[in-house]
């Protein structure tokens, strides 16, 4: 695939650079995989707390006498957790620029996480289309796995998200959402 890369840099003036993070929806091309680090290393705090703030109280995730007492016999850091930091992990390439996420589906668990872990994910670009309804943007679904330091599978998930256009393809649509000044 010869497609361009996006550059992580908008030259403002000669000599003079604004990081520029993101995908624009002309940069997302079917098929193209982005490995996203650094990795995250799960810490007590991350866990506890998350549970916390969740209203998860699930002995399993904040007691370590209990869970010493089940099959995992250590603390199992809850889904939620996991599945908020591989999801931020993406957003600096996959959503930083989008104007919404429209929604994450087929979200499967399929290994346990501890604390100590340190988790790695990867995006894979599954579909795009203009929206029908919004000039000036489109919709594109990404797949996510999170893996941890073993490369053992531990989350997947599909989300959509409503991307801006560079150039869109209706004149008459006005500047999109990338084109307004951001400071």
């Amino acid at each position: 695939m010869n497609d361009p890369i996006p550059t992580p840099y908008i030259e403002l003036e000669p000599g003079r650079f604004r990081e520029d993070s993101g995908l624009s929806y002309e940069d997302y091309v079917v098929g193209h995989v982005f490995e996203h680090r650094p990795g995250r290393t799960i810490t007590a705090t991350d866990n506890i707390w998350s549970s916390l703030i969740y209203l998860n109280q699930h002995p399993l995730h904040i007691d370590e006498v209990y869970a010493s007492e089940t099959p995992f016999k250590k603390l199992l850091v809850s889904s939620l957790v996991t599945f908020g930091i591989v999801n931020g992990m993406t957003v600096k390439t996959i959503s930083q620029k989008a104007v919404a996420n429209l929604g994450w589906d087929k979200v499967r668990l399929s290994g346990p996480v501890f604390v100590g872990d340190t988790l790695y994910a990867e995006t894979t670009i599954v579909s795009k289309r203009p929206s029908a309804t919004r000039p000036g943007e489109g919709i594109v679904t990404v797949h996510t796995v999170g893996r941890n330091q073993d490369e053992v599978r531990v989350i997947a998930f599909d989300r959509t998200l409503l991307a801006t256009m560079s150039a869109p393809e209706d004149p008459a649509a006005g500047p999109s959402f990338r084109d307004r000044k951001r400071p």
